[in-house]
């Protein structure tokens, strides 16, 4: 009997736990968030009590496992909105190399080594630092690369806007300031809060407004 019971409860929470990562969203486990990382953790450590210990109600398992998955969109949607949300719970990219140079101090505030630099470049195919121009450390762990090329459209675009926040840090890294980006932004007659997304490249801005991307 007690086979029958494990069986019965292991069916179910396989359908209910697929049910629920496809009310998450569709995202690979390499690029999992800290926060559903943490869910993903508490909803096998709960699935596991629940077929192991046959003599409480399965009921006890299925409302916190439904609780934090309704906190894990709820708080998915809330940082789509806002932007300081969304740093705060997944961090920020990190620039590794910038312009063919590695950003020793900011690898060390990572905690990423060269050997991880080595072997994510590796991965890529690529066989020296030296054809490397920018290197980010993604939230997710993975590394994007941009290739050394003597062609200028293929520029790394330094985001300046984020959903009507200015990247003070990518203001700084372009010789710029706040009064230049509100100036151009004046020229054209546009409101930071208009702006989904803004870049800057090849000495240009670029920008994206909310009501664009809503179309």
């Amino acid at each position: 009997m007690d086979y029958v019971i494990v069986l019965e409860r292991t069916f179910l929470f396989y359908i209910l736990i697929t049910v629920l990562y496809r009310f998450m969203g569709k995202r690979e486990v390499g690029q999992l968030g800290i926060v559903d990382l943490i869910v993903s953790i508490l909803i096998a450590e709960l699935a596991a009590m629940s077929i192991d210990n046959r003599k409480e109600s399965i009921f006890l398992s299925i409302l916190p496992i439904v609780s934090l998955v309704l906190i894990q969109i709820g708080m998915a949607y809330y940082s789509l909105k806002n932007a300081k949300v969304r740093d705060a719970f997944d961090g920020i990219p990190s620039v590794i190399i910038k312009k063919g140079i590695i950003n020793f101090k900011e690898m060390v505030k990572q905690r990423y080594n060269i050997d991880d630099l080595l072997t994510q470049l590796r991965e890529q195919h690529i066989r020296s630092i030296e054809e490397v121009d920018y290197a980010i450390l993604e939230t997710s762990g993975n590394l994007s690369v941009f290739k050394k090329s003597g062609d200028l459209s293929e520029e790394y675009p330094m985001p300046l806007i984020l959903d009507g926040e200015i990247q003070k840090d990518t203001l700084t890294e372009i010789g710029k300031n706040e009064k230049w980006l509100e100036k151009i932004l004046k020229e054209q007659k546009i409101q930071i809060e208009e702006i989904f997304y803004a870049f800057y490249r090849r000495k240009e801005l670029f920008i994206i407004k909310h009501k664009e991307i809503e179309k």
